[in-house]
């Protein structure tokens, strides 16, 4: 088992230092949530709570995940950084490809794409991207990124992207993986079908493991079961030994987790607090 640690909750100008004490600690990644803006008529309901309410506020801090990842990336040596989770069809396919595929270039492979297709229709109008048939939109710009990443010159014709044939360097040194995030229906066969893996959060142990069943279930009705596929998740319990065999038997292969939430803190009160608390999770959990 694995462990990633979420960086909500943490001063972003500090990022470089808990990225530094998590992979001490023995992460094997931490995650990087993404927004661009929090209009102030936000009237778009949020899918992971009762009442639509975001989980988060206005006065939150969003830094850009790949301007992120390049100041942690060369303060580190070892730990992966991946998005959890990067709303794709908000953005310019070309624009992804090139910000992902150079901190994939510049990190020798140390970076994981979470997407997902959004909610916040107000985002997508201020970046002038349709909201309108966004999944299937993303769907068409993970073939086209990932055509992008290969090197050499390169065309696509489809319904949404027509280019003629052409180059983006540098390009990764490895194919990066691309993990689809949510649990709806269409989201797991989304994953089953063009995902390297799942990302989910905030599950309990027992539903954790149906979504996994599930998962296995629509990666054999499409045909792709022998893939390697990550599920990377956010259990709502302590990564016991006992709960820790429960998840790797069915599948998962991360805990996507906060070191300080795990341990009874909802937001740590400094930057020595939260790299105490990964120092403290390291070797109750991991070690």
């Amino acid at each position: 088992m694995k462990f990633a640690q979420a960086l909500i909750g943490a001063t972003p100008l500090d990022w470089p230092r808990i990225a530094v004490a998590a992979e001490e600690a023995g992460f094997d990644s931490v995650a990087v949530s993404d927004h661009v803006v929090y209009p102030s008529y936000l009237s778009s309901e949020y899918p992971y709570t009762p009442d639509g309410t975001p989980l988060f506020s206005p006065d939150e801090d969003w830094p850009d995940p790949w301007v992120a990842v390049g100041a942690m990336s060369s303060v580190t040596s070892r730990i992966r950084f991946i998005t959890n989770v990067y709303v794709l069809p908000l953005r310019n396919p070309f624009v992804v490809a090139k910000a992902v595929g150079t901190a994939a270039y510049l990190t020798r492979g140390r970076v994981g794409l979470g997407i997902g297709a959004g909610w916040m229709a107000e985002e997508f109008e201020l970046l002038e991207q349709p909201f309108k048939q966004r999944g299937k939109r993303m769907d068409e710009m993970v073939e086209v990124i990932r055509a992008l990443w290969r090197g050499g010159m390169v065309e696509h014709h489809g319904e949404f992207y027509d280019f003629e044939p052409v180059e983006m360097r540098p390009s990764p040194p490895a194919p990066v993986p691309i993990y689809v995030g949510g649990h709806s229906d269409i989201a797991f066969r989304r994953a089953a079908s063009i995902g390297d893996g799942w990302l989910g959060v905030y599950y309990s142990v027992d539903e954790l493991i149906a979504h996994c069943e599930t998962l296995e279930r629509v990666r054999e009705e499409a045909g792709t079961a022998d893939r390697p596929f990550e599920i990377i998740a956010s259990p709502l319990a302590a990564p016991s030994t006992e709960v820790c065999d429960r998840l790797e038997a069915a599948g998962v292969t991360t805990i996507l987790t906060s070191a300080w939430m795990a341990q009874g803190v909802s937001g740590p009160e400094s930057t020595e607090q939260a790299i105490d608390l990964i120092g403290s999770f390291g070797e109750r959990f991991i070690r």
